[in-house]
């Protein structure tokens, strides 16, 4: 597997794995070209040609802010996320970030035991953040460096 920075090429591909996670922000195509222009960082995650992941990313003063991460279903609990994280949080370090943070649906149970796992904890709660349905978000922090 290989971890690369994302490039205009795979925003279809993206795209196809963004609809197939309904439970992740739904962006659009122009979204994803901003990222490949590097207006925000984002890599993927790819193998035999084919890209099975992606995780978008911001700074945010000292901070890493996820923005979108989504794993293609079929390819799912093979580490791809785990990668994908760690090849974010070695970006934080880089500009020695302090914290990584997210937003993340109350009820997408996957993704909070995937965080915990990988030193996460609920911070916060912003109610009926979400629509589409209505839902609270809970807010994730990891402690990077102090």
């Amino acid at each position: 597997m290989n971890i690369r920075p994302i490039e205009a090429r795979d925003v279809d591909s993206i795209l196809a794995i963004q609809s197939a996670s309904p439970e992740i922000a739904q962006w659009t195509m122009w979204d994803y070209a901003r990222v490949a222009r590097g207006d925000m960082a984002g890599w993927v995650a790819e193998e035999k040609s084919e890209i099975d992941g992606f995780l978008v990313a911001r700074r945010v003063v000292t901070d890493v802010e996820i923005l979108n991460f989504a794993v293609r279903p079929h390819a799912r609990h093979g580490g791809i996320g785990t990668s994908l994280l760690r090849e974010t949080l070695a970006w934080g370090a880089t500009f020695r970030a302090e914290k990584a943070l997210l937003e993340v649906r109350a009820s997408n149970l996957a993704a909070l035991s995937f965080y915990v796992r990988h030193g996460f904890e609920v911070t916060g709660r912003r109610p009926r953040y979400y629509s589409a349905p209505i839902e609270d978000a809970l807010i994730l922090t990891a402690v990077l460096a102090k």
